[in-house]
């Protein structure tokens, strides 16, 4: 059983060749973005009374849930590289697989939040200020970060109760749930079926949210009659509609394959995908192409003028 003198090994993803080195520079500087670029959005949002209303408020959780996630693996991984130690202990892997299980978990649903939001914005914009006011919003950003710390919590719960007594080296560059399953010398069948089954409540049924709201979300742009309004929502649910499309497929692709049909580059490739690069990208896709966004980046930066700004 785990405890606390047992550490596991990262293998990590680079070596010291002058290639991964430069990679290794190019994933710090990946990671540099993505922090400055999700820590001015929460600040941002939190500073401008403009952007105080419920879509952005939904984006500014995004954003924190990004800044969490990136910094969950990263640093780690980072400092391992650095200074050429590669062990993590059972209690770090255990706050890691936390962390990253309940961030990953939390960002399905409120990407689904965002997709109902943005419905109801374009399809029921009178009813909208009633549909989607300040407690409701509330209560579905709540509720994706207690669903998503429930998935963690039962991960957690079962990794410790598992046996390793064979390898401690873990083929990624972070403590993920599929790789330590390969590692135990318990009977994990069970629990395999069960991440299962939470993979298809945590992302499919989501993804069905999204692909239903989009859905009526685009029939109803059709419908529009003003070019200005049409071009609006249609960019707003383009730049939605990347980042579920990148973020669900990513995370599908890891965990709803059985352990049998897994590649350890593969999965080191895709997971380093939507740890490290959709956290920078979220920010650039969905926020700061937003005109409200850009005026407030410059009200903050005390320049610019409305028509020099971003559209």
């Amino acid at each position: 059983t785990l405890t606390s003198s047992s550490d596991f090994i990262l293998m990590g993803i680079f070596s010291h060749t002058p290639t991964h080195m430069f990679l290794f520079s190019l994933v710090l500087g990946i990671f540099t973005v993505a922090l400055l670029a999700n820590t001015i959005m929460v600040l941002l949002i939190y500073l401008d009374t403009r952007l105080h209303n419920p879509m952005y408020l939904l984006l500014s959780q995004l954003s924190l849930m990004d800044l969490m996630l990136i910094c969950t693996t990263v640093p780690k991984m980072a400092y391992n590289y650095l200074s050429g130690r590669r062990s993590i202990s059972a209690a770090g892997c255990e706050a890691q697989i936390f962390f990253y299980v309940s961030l990953l978990g939390a960002e399905c649903f409120l990407l689904a939040v965002m997709a109902y939001d943005r419905y109801v914005a374009i399809c029921y914009p009178l009813q909208y200020p009633n549909l989607m006011n300040w407690k409701i919003c509330g209560v579905m950003v709540a509720s994706s970060w207690t669903l998503g710390s429930f998935d963690g919590i039962v991960d957690v719960a079962t990794t410790l109760s598992f046996s390793y007594c064979g390898s401690r080296e873990i083929a990624q560059f972070f403590c993920d749930v599929s790789v330590l399953l390969t590692l135990s010398c318990t009977d994990t069948s069970t629990f395999e079926t069960l991440v299962f089954i939470c993979c298809v409540l945590m992302l499919l049924f989501p993804l069905l949210l999204i692909v239903i709201s989009y859905t009526r979300v685009i029939m109803a742009v059709i419908r529009m009659s003003s070019e200005e309004g049409r071009h609006k929502a249609f960019t707003t649910c383009t730049s939605h509609l990347l980042v579920v499309g990148m973020y669900y497929g990513a995370a599908m692709f890891t965990y709803m394959r059985p352990t049998s049909n897994r590649s350890p580059t593969q999965d080191k490739m895709v997971s380093s995908f939507y740890t490290i690069l959709t956290p920078m990208l979220n920010p650039l896709i969905y926020s700061f192409r937003n005109k409200d966004v850009a005026k407030a980046f410059s009200k903050v930066l005390g320049k610019g003028k409305p028509g020099k700004l971003i559209g």
